[in-house]
């Protein structure tokens, strides 16, 4: 059992449905709230750091990034953004947190067939009723064997998930977009992670490609998944 296989652990966001593109068309909704009292590349930094400081308050998330964009906007205006851009702000928010789950192509036929051969668990971080509310809307709730649902992904993240779950990181694999939770953190767990590019990411979660690791396999997409995975049959 030295390489064998047994789990296979899944990202949700821009991995099985779109997420990262509400985001950038919200973040460009409010560059135009603000464009009279900041410009956009340095709204945007402004943002981004907001979001970086507000992490360990609000965790991640779209309630997250709504109060981060109500902060920045408070401090681009020195305190004198209008209620009305408050309350549009609030209301973009709130239709992210209604927007229906659009599937990412091969997604549920990726889970099938690795579920006819391996454990498949759903590791997502993010708001817990929203990623609950997300999972309910997808239809791919009841492929799983386990839903785990985090505050961050990190290599003990992984180790305790796969060692509770399965036969422990080192016969584990995680699939996903981000190159720092799903692919750096889990290989630095010892397990296998497997990079299925997504094509729009938040710098927050770029990384370098660990690239001399063995255990680092990048993907086009999760139709290729299955092959791959039939390989350390």
């Amino acid at each position: 059992m030295e390489n064998k296989l047994t789990i296979v652990g899944f990202d949700a966001d821009d991995t099985l449905w779109h997420n990262e593109r509400f985001f950038q068309l919200t973040q460009a909704h409010f560059a135009d709230l603000l464009a009279d009292h900041a410009e956009r590349d340095h709204l945007m930094d402004r943002l981004l750091a907001a979001e970086k400081r507000n992490i360990r308050h609000y965790g991640y998330g779209i309630k997250g990034f709504t109060l981060s964009m109500i902060e920045t906007a408070i401090e681009v205006t020195e305190d004198r953004v209008p209620a009305s851009v408050i309350r549009q702000l609030i209301e973009a928010g709130q239709e992210m947190l209604a927007h229906p789950i659009e599937l990412l192509p091969h997604a549920r036929e990726a889970i099938e067939a690795v579920a006819t051969t391996h454990k498949v668990v759903l590791i997502t971080k993010g708001d817990l009723i929203d990623q609950e509310r997300k999972l309910a809307q997808s239809g791919l709730g009841e492929l799983f064997d386990e839903v785990e649902i985090v505050s961050e992904k990190t290599a003990g993240t992984y180790t305790e998930i796969f060692a509770r779950h399965g036969d422990g990181p080192e016969h584990a694999m995680m699939v996903g977009n981000s190159m720092r939770s799903d692919v750096v953190a889990p290989i630095q767990a010892g397990c296998w992670g497997v990079y299925v590019p997504h094509g729009l990411i938040w710098e927050i979660e770029e990384a370098e490609v660990p690239s001399t690791s063995q255990r680092y396999k990048e993907l086009r997409d999760l139709g290729e998944l299955s092959g791959f995975i039939n390989t350390f049959s």
